[in-house]
């Protein structure tokens, strides 16, 4: 079912449009290198043959996961002495960005010097994983998970032609649904489900489907950009008290086999950054829930990071920690280091009287209090405020706190 031209193309309209690079290239009438970046299923192959279909240039694939720098070097020669002759080469390169460095300078020459157009595909952020040489050199151009609509165009596409189903399998429209719902986006994951489903029998039903796939697989690469997004998108609803949110993306991560301890990890700097002394209970929380992972594993320790993370999102939020400490050390950098108060230094040493260390320093435990009038801080700091309380959870008592401990210990004598 794999687009025999360009109007069988369904999606990425935005990079479609009429004089676009990529209609362009598709066209005939462009010769610049892309890289095609985008999820699973989304046509970047498609589009690569395309290409070279229109441009009626010789076409070379390689696939990242099994090609080295040895047949990209064979291919690069074999277009050099097609181009002798004429005969201009399309090299399609499937998940470039399992390329190595080395790899990938291979291409460098033969794209700059126009042996080859490159029509890169891959999964991952190209800015992350593709060398910058390479990168000046071509065009980026990010396509777009599929619509439920384009998935359901694909899908009727597929039940009549005869490149199909032919109609010769009828489906039912429930099932139609749960293959949209299952797609993700991801047109390859609708028509391999619709093919096998298909097989099963003389008829495609929901429970025909069900029976065929275990569960839809979720689209999360641990080591590439979805686990970036993914997890920042985790933080965020967490750190914006949506706990369905935030429950939502650990399931995610979870289900795709995301390392509970990255996720444990991840909660504790919450707990301190965005949450502080409005709970102070939350770093509690995290530290015990990362505890917990590396004792227990999975998969019983889905149970304590899902009670982190409702804790924590449910918990009343203020960064005055991460406020506080961030500018006490901007003040550092600032040169603000002043000496300390002699009456706060090291006495324990002969001599330390005569150079007037120690001497004046009031013991805060003789006070009933417990609290005493002191400068604490070098004499260009005193005075300052680093750490200031949120109306937040438990910082709205801290704060009431805090104004009377700097009231008496700031009191002149």
């Amino acid at each position: 079912m794999r687009p025999a031209s360009l109007d069988e193309v369904v999606g990425q309209a935005h990079l479609l449009r009429p004089n676009s690079p990529l209609r362009r290239l598709i066209e005939g009438s462009g010769a610049a290198s892309v890289i095609l970046y985008g999820p699973p299923g989304t046509g970047k192959t498609t589009l690569a043959a395309l290409i070279s279909q229109a441009t009626g240039r010789r076409f070379e694939a390689l696939s990242a996961v099994s090609a080295g720098v040895k047949e990209v070097r064979a291919v690069i020669e074999h277009a050099r002495r097609a181009a002798a002759h004429g005969e201009q080469t399309v090299l399609f390169i499937d998940e470039v960005h399992r390329f190595s460095k080395t790899q990938q300078d291979a291409l460098l020459a033969a794209v700059e010097n126009r042996v080859v157009l490159l029509v890169a595909a891959t999964t991952e952020n190209p800015s992350f994983s593709v060398v910058a040489p390479l990168l000046s050199r071509s065009l980026i151009l990010q396509l777009q998970p599929l619509t439920a609509d384009d998935i359901r165009i694909v899908l009727e596409r597929a039940i009549a032609d005869a490149r199909g189903l032919g109609d010769t399998v009828p489906v039912e429209p429930d099932a139609i649904d749960l293959l949209l719902r299952l797609s993700a986006g991801d047109a390859r994951r609708a028509l391999t489900a619709l093919e096998v489903a298909a097989e099963m029998g003389e008829r495609v039903t929901v429970e025909a489907i069900e029976q065929s796939l275990d569960k839809a697989a979720v689209r999360y690469d641990r080591q590439g950009d979805q686990h970036y997004d993914v997890i920042s998108a985790f933080i965020k609803s967490v750190r914006g008290s949506d706990v369905d949110a935030a429950l939502h993306y650990l399931a995610r991560m979870l289900v795709a086999g995301e390392d509970p301890r990255f996720i444990a990890r991840r909660l504790m700097i919450l707990a301190s950054e965005d949450i502080g002394m409005a709970d102070p209970t939350a770093l509690q929380t995290a530290v015990a829930a990362a505890q917990t992972v590396q004792l227990i594993g999975m998969p019983e320790a889905q149970l304590t990071l899902a009670h982190a993370t409702i804790h924590l999102a449910t918990a009343p939020k203020s960064n005055a920690v991460m406020s506080a400490i961030s500018a006490a050390m901007n003040d550092i950098k600032a040169g603000k280091a002043g000496l300390v108060p002699p009456h706060l230094r090291d006495g324990h040493y002969f001599g330390a009287a005569a150079l007037g260390s120690a001497i004046g320093y009031k013991y805060s435990h003789d006070d009933p209090d417990g609290v005493v009038p002191q400068q604490y801080p070098p004499d260009e700091l005193a005075g300052v405020d680093y750490y200031r309380p949120t109306e937040h959870g438990a910082e709205r008592e801290i704060a009431k706190r805090v104004d009377r401990l700097r009231a008496i210990i700031r009191k002149k004598t």
